[in-house]
């Protein structure tokens, strides 16, 4: 090898370790691992400029040009009374139709009050959502009349990080009053969820607390690797529906480190969901953590590679609970439980086949 390659190495040592500690990384939300070692490529590959060109792209990427967006330079009052989901649109598509990398901060110390909101996708370029402050849910639902499934709303983003410590409020209690769960004269009609990602791909959240949802508190739909850590979910184990994190037809997620408190499932997961990772997960109180329920209304479901690793459930209604419908079809396969704890657990492990989740009692069917 060259003086020259030995040089360009030593250099490229050097500036990856002072990339990890710049606060433009920091900034914008990902630790080192969240990049490709250009440096073990580099010494790996045959074709050394284009990697030298391509580590240098990336760093001048990542430092020279993280666009910042503060949802304050759009008018964002963030006092708990003001309506602040104009500002908040206007500042998404600003920060997706970015060329370059952006950091998008809600402030701490701040209380922005929202109607539902809808972040679409495809965006240019990576965005970091920093949550410092607090997201508070209108609690007047004739806000919803044009989409009563969604409160917050990501579809089709890639490369997105949500994070920043802060606290993500559904103000769910009018919603639970008027549930046909609590009252047996009111109608069931839709009911938002709280933080739902829908079709999106290398998605981290982490670093949040999520509380008093509407319904399920945060719904990963039709999306693909995924990373949920450090997540602190909490409603109270008398609101109706409240799943804390809820998976469906999404592959390849891993969750993390995270407390889950509320009135529903901990974990559910369903149809479509395969590689399905969760760790150091501490569900109570809650239903504990759910496979379906599948098949309903005569549907085929298939979920599989479900791996529960190091879980604690305290004063939960169930442990571990696979949940089918009578005249379904299809399959559960490969599904791991390992390291649990429970204690003060009324039904550990369910298998339920004849699951009905409705107000007339379900007709009984043979098995065909």
């Amino acid at each position: 090898m060259s003086i020259q390659k030995i040089i360009l190495l030593i250099i490229l040592f050097v500036l990856s370790i002072s990339t990890c500690r710049s606060n433009n990384l920091e900034e914008f939300g990902h630790d080192c691992q969240a990049y490709p070692s250009y440096l073990e490529s580099f010494i790996e590959g045959n074709n050394i400029q284009n990697e030298i060109s391509h580590y240098f792209n990336n760093i001048k990427m990542v430092e020279n040009k993280v666009k910042l967006i503060d949802v304050s330079s759009f008018g964002a009052k963030g006092d708990g009374n003001t309506d602040d989901t104009k500002a908040f649109k206007q500042a998404w598509q600003d920060a997706c139709s970015s060329n370059t990398p952006v950091n998008f901060v809600v402030q701490q110390n701040k209380n922005y009050l929202l109607k539902n909101i809808h972040f679409l996708g495809p965006c240019k370029s990576f965005i970091s959502m920093q949550i410092f402050g607090t997201l508070e849910a209108s609690d007047n639902m004739s806000d919803y009349n044009n989409d009563r499934r969604h409160w917050i709303l990501f579809e089709n983003v890639e490369n997105l990080v949500v994070g920043g410590g802060g606290t993500i409020n559904g103000n769910g209690n009018i919603w639970w009053q008027n549930s046909c769960k609590i009252n047996k004269n009111l109608p069931c009609k839709d009911t938002p969820t709280a933080l739902t990602f829908y079709n999106c791909n290398k998605l981290k959240v982490k670093n949040l607390k999520i509380k008093n949802a509407q319904q399920i508190h945060v719904s990963f739909e039709t999306c693909t690797n995924v990373e949920a850590s450090n997540l602190m979910i909490n409603s109270p184990e008398n609101s109706p529906n409240t799943d804390g994190i809820h998976v469906a037809n999404t592959h390849n997620i891993q969750i993390s480190s995270a407390t889950i408190g509320t009135g529903d499932d901990c974990i559910s997961i369903t149809s479509g969901s395969q590689k399905v990772h969760a760790t150091d997960i501490t569900c109570g109180p809650g239903h504990g953590i759910s496979i379906g329920s599948l098949g309903s209304g005569n549907s085929e479901a298939h979920v599989s590679d479900i791996n529960v690793y190091g879980a604690k459930f305290y004063g939960t209604t169930n442990g571990l609970r696979i949940k089918t419908w009578q005249g379904g079809s299809g399959s559960a396969s490969n599904i791991k439980f390992q390291h649990i704890d429970m204690e003060g657990v009324e039904n550990p492990i369910i298998i339920d086949q004849n699951y009905c989740d409705q107000n007339d009692p379900c007709k009984d069917q043979q098995l065909k």
